[in-house]
This record gives structure tokens, sequence and C-alpha cells, in this order.
């Protein structure tokens, strides 16, 4: 399928910051909470990687997810368009509630007034809930940057994992 709209960002990681409608913003918190809701057997996330990245990457243990979702998994600024559009589901699966969140709000660390955006339209960033999600994308990044990818973001993800290791 054929997409007219140009995506917001050439690159994952969102590097200027984007003056979104409240619209758009609600039209994406709107469709992730449908897709949360698709019932599959497809995994995106798998507990195992979690308990072994988690403390490797982040210095906590994984804990066990209570509330496993369906999430696109790639949500990111190069797959996003204005109107809103999801592009690149070859990924999708069950992932920690919140992965998708958490994801877009890793790539958004260079930006703080869109990635405080983000954490008030998904509430489930920095609660209890979001925990495992937030762990494991933080995890998942860091060792990216461990392979010499997203240094970028090495700095805002050692910031981020500080503060996953003090929740």
């Amino acid at each position: 399928m054929r997409v007219d709209q140009p995506v917001l960002c050439d690159d994952p990681i969102l590097r200027h910051d984007l003056q979104l409608p409240d619209s758009w913003w609600a039209d994406l918190a709107g469709t992730l909470e449908k897709v949360s809701a698709v019932d599959t057997d497809r995994v995106a996330v798998r507990q195992q990687y979690m308990d072994r990245a988690i403390p490797q990457f982040v210095g906590i243990p994984a804990r066990a997810v209570t509330c496993w979702t369906t999430a696109h998994s790639d949500v990111h600024w190069a797959n996003l368009t204005d109107p809103l559009r999801l592009l690149d589901w070859e990924g999708w699966g069950q992932a920690p509630e919140g992965f998708d969140a958490a994801k877009l709000y890793a790539y958004t660390l260079l930006q703080p007034d869109t990635a405080a955006c983000v954490r008030a339209v998904f509430p489930i960033l920095g609660s209890p809930a979001g925990l495992a999600a937030e762990a494991t994308m933080c995890a998942q990044l860091l060792q990216t940057v461990a392979r010499g990818d997203n240094l970028d973001l090495e700095d805002r993800l050692r910031d981020w994992s500080e503060e996953l290791r003090r929740r």
C-alpha cells in the first residue's frame, strides 16, 4: 500500500521538536489502544530476552510481565505521518503493556518537550505497570549502543536507566 503523507522524520530518532496538534496525539493514543486489544499469538518481545537484557543493560532484575498486550513494536518517528498513519508492521506481536509508548519515548529523548508530551499522552510511562516495557526498551536501545548504533541517544538512555533503577 502506498501512503501519500511523508513520515514525520527521516530517522527513528526525533532530532527536532515537532508541533503536533492535540488531535494527532489523541489519534495515536486511540490507535495504539486498538492495537493493544488485538488477540494474537505473534510475539514481539520474549520474557527470556527481558530476563537476560534488562539486568545486563539497565542493571535491575527483570520482573515477570503481568500484562502482555499486542504492540506494533516499531513506533518511532520514521514510521509515523501527519495525518496519522502507522507504518512498518512486520514486527507486531505480544509485548509488555506500554511497549509502543516506551519505544516512542526512547526515540524522543533528544527533544525534552516532545518527550514530556509522550509521557503525558501515555501515562503508563512512569507507572509501576509500565516499568517492564520501559526497562525492555531501554535495554534494547542500550544494546544497540553497545554495537555502535544510536550513539546520539547514549547519554539520555543512561540517564533513563538510572531513573529506572531508582524506581
